[in-house]
């Protein structure tokens, strides 16, 4: 019986490593050819466009490791039944539940793996290829994001710290200000709020200049303070300039992504989108497991078919289980679903499906 473990194990891991870097190769691919013409008029070489589909491999990755795990596992039973394998087992006194043991731990171990891409590889890989746009397009680096923290030059060469923004409502929170002159603090502006107000230029084209509010002015130079109730600053570009380079919430890892809520939530802001993405980061990786119990359990309960009907069977499942997520994520989202039970509805959902077909298999 070990023998016969080892030779499954061993083909699954095999056709794993090819179907799921093959998947992500190609899906980080399709990212380079959707940023070509942007790329192109900048004549890049051969070698960045090379590093920026390396860059994108871990994200598609661990988005597309549960469809790659459930269709290798599904095609190496399927065909082992359609071989007649499984009924020899059978007839020789094997018990299948036996054989399918070290599977269970595979799946342990890819959720585990998932974890890791989502907490250590994907964030910062995510933040290199957004680097190496940047370098492709000649944009330059105007600003560092950080657990909702900022940081940038303004038009008139000030340096900006933002402690706290909200790209959705596009306020700014704990604005410091730092005015020099050659290398030398000057002026030091610090606002307690700040947001993007029209203004007459607006019609002309501008998206409108900052308000700050409950602002105190310190002059270095003369020592005098003066504070304002309200203060236009028409130095700060508009968040439509860096909303696009935003760090966005899937690029984050879990600890960054629940440093950046607590920071939200001790302002004074609960951003239900945040929380929703933050217990969909801890849920995701278990379906890789519960993939692998639906991939070992469905062949055994009769002949699957060849290699297309397996993998339509795959696709069909893998595909119902991203739009069902979806649907769900977008109720919790929305607040018609606690966020709990919107990330972990669908995953225990298809856990117990695999569970129940594990626990039926006839030995």
């Amino acid at each position: 019986m070990l023998i016969i473990q080892r030779h499954y194990l061993k083909e699954f891991f095999r056709l794993l490593a090819v179907v799921a870097a093959g998947l992500a190769f190609i899906f980080s691919l399709l990212e380079l050819i959707d940023k070509i013409d942007d790329f192109l008029p900048h004549k890049p070489p051969l070698k960045n466009l090379l590093l920026y589909i390396f860059f994108n491999f871990p994200r598609y990755l661990l988005y597309l490791l549960p469809m790659a795990i459930l269709l290798c596992s599904l095609f190496i039973f399927s065909q082992a039944n359609r071989r007649e394998e499984i009924t020899a087992i059978r007839a020789a006194g094997g018990r299948i539940k036996t054989l399918l043991v070290p599977f269970l731990f595979a799946g342990l171990f890819l959720s585990l793996c998932g974890f890791i891409l989502s907490e250590m590889i994907v964030p910062d890989f995510s933040k290199k290829a957004h680097e190496l746009r940047d370098t492709i397009t000649k944009k330059g680096k105007k600003f560092s994001f950080k657990e909702g923290t900022v940081w940038f030059r303004a038009t008139d060469g000030s340096i900006i710290k933002i402690a706290l923004y909200l790209p959705e409502k596009k306020i700014s929170k704990g604005i410091s200000i730092f005015k020099t002159d050659s290398g030398n603090l000057r002026e030091r502006i610090e606002a307690e709020w700040g947001e993007v107000k029209s203004s007459k230029l607006e019609a002309k084209g501008s998206e409108g200049i900052w308000r700050l509010e409950n602002v105190i002015v310190y002059d270095i130079e003369s020592g005098k303070t003066n504070r304002y109730k309200e203060l236009e600053y028409p130095f700060i570009e508009s968040p439509a300039i860096f909303a696009e380079d935003i760090q966005k919430p899937e690029d984050m890892g879990i600890g960054e992504l629940f440093r950046y809520t607590r920071k939200l939530e001790a302002a004074g802001f609960k951003n239900l989108k945040l929380i929703v993405d933050l217990n969909s980061k801890i849920s995701y990786p278990f379906i890789n497991f519960f993939m692998i119990l639906l991939g070992i359990s469905l062949p055994m309960r009769g002949k699957t078919g060849g290699g297309l009907v397996t993998t339509a069977i795959g696709i069909f499942i893998s595909l119902l289980y991203w739009f069902s997520h979806a649907m769900s994520l977008s109720m919790g989202y929305a607040g018609i679903l606690p966020p709990i039970i919107a990330t972990w509805l669908i995953p225990v959902i298809f856990g117990i499906v695999g569970i129940s077909l594990f626990t039926r298999i006839q030995e």
